[in-house]
């Protein structure tokens, strides 16, 4: 007897962040690490840009003006910084942020993952992009970091920089961002799933795989 086994359910996930968020990189490594132990769906992931420093020049500003900019001194930046650290380590994430010397612009870097998503591989250039400013302390401001990390996840390193030296793509990131607000949305990471359904912050597996569970009672309801 050949018993059909029920469709899995597909769900689209918008994945709501910045890319110098360090709390952005642990929710991700998070969600990641849920959607593998769940075979049983099937995901369709967006990554929508969000701006936490959207005044931030372009080309960035040293690590110590931002941290005074942004905490008010370097004691408080250290003690939230260890505390993030601590929890990286649980998840296998290695903050190093004694090797951030500048805190870049991420508009270019969101530029990037857009594009990267033509090609099927924005999953791994985020991946690359968290790892290398948040572990190695590079500049994902810089074009010519981001042309490396993008040859390294699969793209043409000559056409991802061509693609980086025009301005395409930056009215996008910014109306993303502004999209992000009008609905609510202000802090990440986010994840929104199949337009109904949102959570936001670094949160434990558990509870989004229940977020998922709900929302795949739905999914089967509309087929």
């Amino acid at each position: 007897m050949n018993i059909l086994a029920p469709p899995k359910a597909r769900l689209s996930i918008e994945i709501v962040h910045d890319l110098v968020c360090p709390w952005c990189f642990l929710g991700v490594r998070r969600l990641m690490r849920t959607l593998r132990r769940r075979p049983d769906l099937l995901f369709d992931l967006t990554w929508r840009p969000f701006l936490l420093n959207p005044d931030m020049p372009r080309a960035g500003m040293s690590r110590g003006d931002y941290v005074i900019r942004k905490f008010g001194g370097e004691d408080r930046a250290r003690r939230l910084y260890s505390s993030i650290a601590e929890i990286g380590r649980a998840e296998g994430v290695l903050f190093r942020f004694d090797r951030i010397h500048r805190t870049p612009s991420s508009v270019d870097a969101h530029r990037l993952v857009r594009y990267a998503s033509r090609f099927g591989r924005a999953d791994a250039l985020v991946e690359a992009l968290f790892s290398a400013h948040f572990t190695d302390g590079g500049d994902i401001g810089d074009p010519v970091l981001l042309g490396a990390l993008a040859q390294s996840c699969g793209l043409d390193g000559r056409q991802a920089g061509q693609f980086l030296a025009s301005e395409a793509e930056v009215d996008a990131v910014h109306a993303d961002n502004l999209r992000a607000h009008r609905l609510g949305i202000n802090g990440v990471p986010c994840f929104v799933i199949s337009g109904r359904h949102a959570i936001a912050g670094a949160q434990e597996p558990e509870v989004i795989e229940r977020l998922l569970d709900v929302a795949a009672v739905d999914a089967a309801e509309i087929q």
